[in-house]
């Protein structure tokens, strides 16, 4: 077992610990299928608590997205998102010339599944922000490739914005069942209906 794999138990153990990290499946099996994993974005914490979430066999395909400026700022965090999570690093700022697609696209096509937040930021609201195009082309280019909707509850509350030090509350992820394209549907009605999928996922208040 490589330092990597050691690092990887440990730290889904400590994500374990601090937050509960409960997946709850509704609609949709932990199975061995290639998937997009679409959620509402509010910390840090968040693609760590859904990787975390996942069956350990899952984890070895299941690649989330890392904003490259911000993780690989320091060496550690480069080599922990690169060699325990295989993050596909995508950049928040780019020049005319560059798909910002290109690097999910890669892993796709290699076969791997991701782990997206179509907001492209995180909010501070309740709810999601509407969704960008991305998730929308990925499913036009990846037709094959299931999209499951997930909602993450409360890991705004274990790490807040500007805030580095985690506090222990119980997270949920519940994924829903695989949202499917709708022929001649455009990309503003599936965004809308994507969004829709993972607010639904929202636990009520009693």
């Amino acid at each position: 077992m490589t330092r990597a794999d050691l690092m990887g138990r440990l730290l889904a153990f400590v994500a374990r610990l601090i937050t509960g990290a409960q997946g709850h499946w509704k609609g949709c099996a932990p199975e061995a299928v290639q998937r997009i994993y679409f959620a509402n974005h509010q910390s840090h914490l968040d693609w760590v608590l859904i990787w975390a979430a996942l069956p350990g066999e899952l984890r070895t395909h299941t690649r989330p997205i890392a904003a490259k400026d911000y993780w690989t700022a320091s060496p550690f965090r480069h080599w922990l998102t690169r060699e325990v999570f295989h993050a596909v690093y995508v950049n928040r700022t780019r020049t005319d010339d560059q798909d910002p697609l290109e690097p999910l696209v890669h892993a796709l096509a290699a076969g791997d599944s991701l782990v997206i937040f179509p907001e492209g930021t995180r909010s501070l609201k309740g709810d999601p922000m509407p969704f960008k195009s991305g998730l929308f082309h990925l499913a036009e280019q990846f037709p094959q490739v299931q999209l499951v909707p997930a909602w993450i509850d409360n890991v705004q509350r274990v790490m807040p914005k500007g805030e580095v030090v985690p506090v222990p509350i119980l997270c949920t992820v519940t994924f829903g069942p695989p949202l499917v394209r709708q022929a001649g549907e455009d990309k503003r009605d599936f965004l809308v209906r994507a969004r829709q999928a993972v607010l639904a996922l929202r636990p009520r208040v009693q």
